[in-house]
């Protein structure tokens, strides 16, 4: 056994840590891995490609220590851990508490859909080779399931045990089927007569019923029925799907004087099943729904090489195919083996759950009208020099402007594209949407601006995923005003944030232009985190109408002179910018980088930024997901530390800081991750921010406020682990939310 150069305890058992949290084993074929927590919360996960990386290097230790890399979904779920640590922490009010559980089953989902599901095509592809953490899709397959099976554990032990007696004691009542008065019970069965009953299609399964097709993500009630006329026969079997429509919280009588109390749909329905089925007994009944592969089109998470060696048959075949199965524990064998054989699942995709199915329906709870139990409400500001709608252009001639959203409000960037479709010295706009909202003024200001003459293109990306019915709606509605809708290029999505106005101006067109890290979506807006970059420079707004070329038009090498663009020369430029940084340190010049994004998987580059350590400089990077590159490692990425933000809202900018040789440094942000889809498969835009006045809030606020959170921020270790940052001793713990809010605030109040 080789002992790796972290803090470990090796024995003939396994592979242990020995930092003093609580932990667990997880098995491999290889080895026992205990997987450390801070309290009851799941943080940390290693993987064994770090251990057989870390072996290869002790052959040769006169050679360069060899990468290492974190597995990315095991990644990703320490990331939805982080999330869950924060419903389990009476730091936030009770009913944000309820919305951070909803959405950690909303991400579980989509990570079912999407990254599990590609997972079982590998496996079923035959494909066995190991990605570059070293784990196979059936090894990662396996830890997947055990980490899962233990998230979910700790979610409902968290809904049970800690959520659900705090929201009685704040008078939010929840209550079972056997628990229901008999003044309860009588209005229970009439609204169930009355709303429920009448949408309610039972599904026998026998010889004459084929299994039926189960809507994704829908709750369905499996139902055991006897005959009481010939009990030796065989148990019956039906399933009653639930409509979407029904909501999954029921108030009990809603109008009555006194404590409110909310029963799930589902326990309702089990309650009153036997009126479904005249006759016959109900003998059980209990509540599971299925997640099914989501992955519409090509998974663009996945390789090139890798797409080759999945069949289109296979994909075909396993589109729409089950990927897990959830149900209510207690459920009888041979109806679980029954479902289980339909569905064609094994039993390492199967999680049998301790309450109500689906915790993602507390999200309608979490918007009750308690403002005692949610956040203390935030306007956003709208004091920026964009403020006066009347002067917009005049404003963007003088100076550049950027927004930190939400603190400060979307508002400007409706406003700048409303006034360009009313403004009669506009002849053109041109704008990207990869996501929008429900009822977006900025389509509605994309139709105005086409009816009133102006030449009006909109980049509509109908591939965003679970946004693909959306994007189709604003498209046909974006066509029929008379806008030129176009989709990009063949086999790239879209995914850049850009809009250029083109205005007339004396005898000259002058182009504006904004740029930005988060979708055009105003409501999103006031949730996540990210910039928008207003500017005239001719060098960046000539950029930008080269790429909307490219993209209408034809262009097979364009050049991009002061915009990183992907696929064009930003992966290329990344890494000649973190390589000069190394050249820099090692030359004894100042050297440093902060990267801030959501996410970090390209291998090339990770690479790049250990090399860099190597030659002495200093790396902070801020990565609220996936991070697989390994810090803290002697010899390797001692010198990059690492830390992921969660909080109030979603950490969504993507800002990067090159010291350049200790002159002026290089302050860039945009659209991309540093990920493969993000550098190859997506068209992304990395933009400079030039003006000296946004370069110094960047240097002297952004950067450094960030790097301080002790509320919310999370450090990674090199083992894998995710610890809460400390703050000092007697010291309030800082959060950059919390100060932006108020600095926000301030610049509102004047």
């Amino acid at each position: 056994m080789i002992k790796p150069p972290w803090n470990w305890r090796v024995n003939d058992d396994g592979l242990y840590l020995t930092e003093h949290w609580f932990g667990y084993v997880c098995a491999t074929a290889e080895l026992k891995l205990v997987l450390p927590s801070w309290g009851n919360s799941l943080l940390p996960f290693v993987v064994p490609s770090c251990r057989n990386r870390m072996a290869s290097r002790s052959k040769k230790k006169s050679s360069p220590p060899a990468p290492v890399f974190f597995d990315r979904e095991l990644s990703w779920l320490a990331f939805n851990q982080r999330v869950l640590a924060q419903a389990q922490s009476d730091r936030h009010p009770l009913l944000e508490r309820v919305r951070f559980l909803a959405i950690v089953s909303s991400n579980l989902d989509e990570f079912f859909e999407i990254r599990v599901a590609g997972l079982i095509q590998q496996t079923d592809s035959g494909l066995i080779e190991p990605s570059s953490d070293g784990m196979s899709p059936g090894e990662a397959l396996r830890q997947i399931h055990t980490l899962v099976t233990e998230m979910v554990r700790q979610q409902y032990n968290c809904w049970h045990d800690q959520l659900l007696p705090a929201l009685a004691a704040q008078g939010v009542h929840f209550t079972s089927a056997k628990d229901l008065s008999p003044a309860e019970l009588k209005w229970v069965r009439a609204y169930f007569r009355d709303q429920v009953y009448p949408v309610l299609t039972p599904l026998a399964l026998d010889q004459a019923h084929p299994f039926p097709q189960l809507g994704n993500k829908t709750l369905n009630v499996i139902v055991s029925l006897d005959n009481p006329d010939s009990p030796e026969i065989e148990k019956l079997i039906a399933i009653l799907p639930v409509p979407r429509i029904l909501p999954r919280l029921v108030v009990i009588a809603p109008k009555k004087d006194g404590p409110q109390r909310t029963i799930f749909l589902s326990e309702i329905i089990k309650l009153c099943a036997g009126e479904l089925f005249p006759g016959y007994t109900v003998t059980s009944a209990h509540a599971f729904r299925v997640t099914r592969n989501s992955d519409l089109y090509i998974d663009e998470e996945e390789s090139a090489n890798l797409l080759k060696k999945i069949e289109d048959e296979l994909r075909n075949l396993r589109r729409g195919a089950a990927v897990r199965l959830e149900i209510e524990d207690g459920v009888d064998a041979e109806i679980f083996a029954k479902l289980c054989e339909h569905l064609a699942l094994a039993q390492e995709y199967v999680f049998r759950i301790n309450g109500p199915v689906n915790l993602l329906r507390l999200q309608s709870l979490a918007d009750i009208e308690r403002s005692d139990l949610k956040y203390p409400p935030f306007t956003p500001a709208n004091a920026t020099p964009l403020a006066d709608t009347t002067r917009i252009f005049d404003t963007l001639r003088d100076q550049d402007v950027l927004l930190h959203h939400p603190y400060d409000s979307f508002q400007p960037v409706v406003d700048f594209v409303e006034q360009a479709a009313r403004d009669p010295q506009v002849f053109a706009i041109k704008q990207t949407f990869y996501r929008t909202s429900g009822d977006s003024p900025l389509v509605r200001a994309l139709i105005e601006a086409s009816k009133n003459g102006k030449q009006v293109t909109a980049l509509v990306e109908l591939k965003a995923r679970f946004d693909e019915a959306n994007n189709i709606q604003w498209a046909k509605q974006l066509e029929e005003a008379g806008v030129h809708v176009v989709y990009g290029l063949v086999g790239h999505k879209t995914h850049c944030k850009l809009c250029l106005v083109v205005r007339r101006e004396g005898r000259r067109m002058k182009h504006y232009a904004h740029l930005g890290t988060g979708n055009y979506n105003p409501r999103t807006a006031r949730l996540y985190t990210d910039l928008s970059y207003f500017t005239t420079r001719a060098g960046i707004t000539k950029d930008v109408a080269q790429l909307f070329n490219t993209l209408t038009g034809f262009g097979r090498s364009p050049v991009f002179r002061h915009l990183l663009v992907a696929p064009y020369n930003l992966h290329r430029r990344i890494g000649e910018l973190i390589q000069r940084e190394a050249k820099n340190a090692a030359a004894g010049k100042p050297a440093r980088i902060i990267a801030k994004m959501n996410a970090l998987v390209d291998q090339a580059t990770i690479e790049s930024l250990y090399a860099a350590s190597q030659a002495g400089v200093k790396i902070d990077l801020i990565v609220r997901g996936v991070c697989c590159l390994v810090p803290g490692v002697k010899g390797l990425s001692e010198n990059i530390r690492v830390r992921s933000l969660v909080g109030r809202f979603l950490e969504h900018a993507r800002a990067i800081y090159f010291e350049n040789a200790g002159g002026e440094p290089l302050i860039l942000a945009g659209s991309a991750d540093w990920m493969p889809r993000n550098f190859f498969r997506r068209i992304e835009v990395v933009f400079p921010i030039d003006d000296p006045a946004l370069r110094h809030w960047m240097i002297r606020e952004f950067f450094p406020t960030e790097l301080r959170d002790t509320a919310n921020a999370y450090i990674l270790h090199a083992s894998g682990a995710y610890s809460p940052a400390r703050h000092r001793p007697g010291e309030p713990a800082f959060s950059v939310q919390a100060r932006c809010m108020a600095a926000a605030s301030k610049r509102a109040g004047g």
